[in-house]
């Protein structure tokens, strides 16, 4: 079967920066002019996802309302000359098919994926995480809907974590059957950094089959009292295979601020508009004492 629907959880409370996220989704937070979020739909949809499910907090609607249309908007900015972005913003009128789940307790990353259960139905479904934004000349996502195609079998995207950084992480067991990809033996949540299984950290993209539904709904809480969806994987993985993929790319965690704010100059430096000025405003910074 074919991967039509991209699951993107939204519902998180966003801790790592308050007080900006006391009323405003992190999701929302601008990685250079646009929203960490828009970057995970665009993803999606250049990897030839046709619906969005977006998973969000009972307690906001400003996810909802940024990506409703706004044609006052457009028409306003095309009065004034600027056509331009008037283009740009009927572009994202029309963007994608999103549709929004409610999670009404934040009680893991497993809990937030089955609130889409009704809306997936039985068919194999992507997860992207928005917080973490992956620069790559081939979307991510698309890379690992190769691996589904030719494997059909559900796929985690990974890279080489630093042992320090290790306990942050579901962390993979494997053996590698092609280059950069991988055979998942086993997996844990959040391990100890001395009894990893290896370095591979599974970062956030997933492709999954509508199984995974079943097992999140019978297994208990586990790291941190939530629901991980690592642990569903690992009960699954007794069930069917799946693979990890080192994917072809450079991933950015926006989900904290240093993450965040090394995101904005590499993002920025790129920009064709004003990449050059940042790098030089970057350079006196550099040289400021």
């Amino acid at each position: 079967m074919k991967v039509r629907k991209a699951v993107i959880p939204a519902a998180g409370w966003g801790t790592r920066f308050l007080p900006a996220t006391r009323a405003f989704p992190k999701e929302l937070l601008s990685l250079v002019n646009k929203p960490v979020i828009q970057y995970a739909v665009e993803e999606a949809l250049a990897s030839g996802i046709g619906q969005i499910i977006v998973v969000i907090s009972p307690f906001t609607n400003a996810i909802r309302d940024y990506f409703r249309p706004h044609p006052e908007l457009a028409a306003l900015l095309r009065s004034r000359g600027n056509g331009e972005l008037a283009d740009e913003m009927e572009r994202l009128d029309r963007m994608a098919d999103i549709i929004y789940v409610v999670q009404p307790e934040r009680r893991g990353l497993g809990h937030a994926v089955l609130m889409a259960k009704e809306v997936v139905g039985m068919e194999p479904f992507a997860v992207i995480l928005p917080d973490d934004v992956i620069d790559a000349r081939e979307p991510a996502l698309a890379q690992m809907l190769r691996v589904f195609d030719s494997r059909q079998a559900g796929v985690v995207a990974v890279e080489n974590i630093d042992r320090s950084e290790i306990g942050r992480y579901g962390v993979v067991r494997t053996e590698t059957v092609a280059p950069r990809l991988h055979r998942v033996l086993s997996l844990v949540e959040k391990p100890e950094p001395a009894k990893a299984p290896s370095r591979l950290g599974i970062v956030g993209r997933y492709i999954l089959t509508p199984q995974i539904f079943e097992v999140v709904e019978s297994i208990p809480p586990g790291s941190g009292g939530e629901i991980q969806l690592t642990d569903a994987l690992s009960v699954l993985l007794k069930r069917q295979g799946l693979y990890a993929l080192e994917f072809d790319g450079r991933r950015f965690d926006t989900g904290s601020p240093p993450g965040w704010i090394e995101a904005q100059a590499a993002f920025g430096m790129k920009n064709q508009d004003y990449g050059e000025a940042l790098r030089e405003k970057l350079r006196q910074l550099t040289s400021y004492e």
